[in-house]
């Protein structure tokens, strides 16, 4: 159910900020989605399993999130396979009468695949070893598609209480602002989503006052959302505080980005409230946006959000 006194909207004016309150969330990572055939435009059904082994240093909570993320991953491997790559750097020196060889090897692995949506709930099942450490092991399945060159280049990072990059930060406590910053590699169409703790997806950008469906922006150029002295003068801005009183709380952030116009979605809209739509309706949307246009690029950051005390 939607409790609608969750979702506030705040308004900024230039000469100071008003706080605008949303309760950030209980981990949220299950999104439920009606089957479409969906493999002609390379989108597939994936599954995967892993199992986090805790060494008594995370919360249930944390567990089950670490446990879950590493099974996306087995999902996407077994689909997609793995990349692993070779970084070689050799450098010959002589010091008085001796040579010298130095030889370093880095290598690194990435699965050739990207998580869309889940479908249907992840499964988890819970145990514990000799010294009563938890652990966790995750099923899950959904929507994936194969990595390519065709979705759009761009910078998203979250900052915390400041809108210098050096401020880059997904963990925030109770109280601090919240900012993002933008860099697109072509000129394009942004737009900016956060699902909470009800499961309700809520639309960040454009603000909740603005006609327009989809923001604008140029390639190159840096972009801080936000932020009362980046607003333009037709906008009346509201701006983000993260809020968890009680309890240890995750959000995740969605920034999608194209170089193509895109639709955007149905969602409710009631005076001096944020928009928002149910978690399942919002992944039907983005993978049916995903499988019309190959160059939209989503990225997703995890933010962690501690209590008061």
């Amino acid at each position: 159910m939607i409790r609608m006194t969750d979702i506030h909207v705040g308004r900024m004016s230039r000469k100071g900020r008003s706080r605008v309150p949303m309760v950030l969330a209980l981990l949220v990572w299950c999104m439920g989605l009606i089957p479409v055939s969906l493999s002609a435009k390379g989108i597939v059904t994936v599954q995967g399993e892993s199992t986090y082994y805790d060494n008594g240093t995370h919360s249930k909570v944390e567990c089950m999130k670490f446990a879950l993320e590493q099974a996306r991953i087995d999902a996407l491997a077994r689909e997609f396979g793995t990349l692993v790559s070779q970084d070689i750097m050799q450098s010959d020196r002589v010091t008085g009468s001796r040579e010298k060889n130095d030889f370093l090897a880095l290598s690194s692995t990435q699965v050739k695949g990207e998580w869309i949506a889940d479908e249907g709930e992840p499964v988890y099942t819970f145990d514990h070893d000799k010294d009563a450490n938890l652990i966790v092991t995750c099923r899950v399945r959904g929507k994936a598609k194969e990595i390519s060159n065709e979705s759009a280049e761009f910078e998203a990072v979250v900052l915390r209480n400041g809108t210098d990059k050096v401020h880059t930060d997904n963990r925030f406590r109770h109280g601090d602002s919240l900012y993002l910053y933008f860099k697109g590699s072509t000129n394009g169409y942004l737009t900016v989503f956060l699902q909470d703790e009800a499961d309700n997806v809520i639309q960040l950008l454009p603000y909740y006052n603005d006609s327009k469906t989809r923001i604008p922006v140029k390639g190159g150029w840096e972009y801080v959302y936000f932020d009362p002295d980046r607003a333009d003068n037709t906008t009346d801005f509201e701006g983000l505080v993260m809020t968890a009183p009680n309890n240890l709380e995750y959000n995740r952030l969605y920034v999608i980005f194209s170089p193509n116009a895109f639709s955007a979605p149905v969602m409710t809209r009631n005076p001096g409230e944020l928009p928002y739509m149910a978690a399942g309706e919002f992944s039907k949307w983005l993978v049916k946006s995903r499988r019309n246009d190959s160059a939209m690029g989503v990225k997703i950051i995890n933010i962690e959000i501690n209590p008061i005390n």
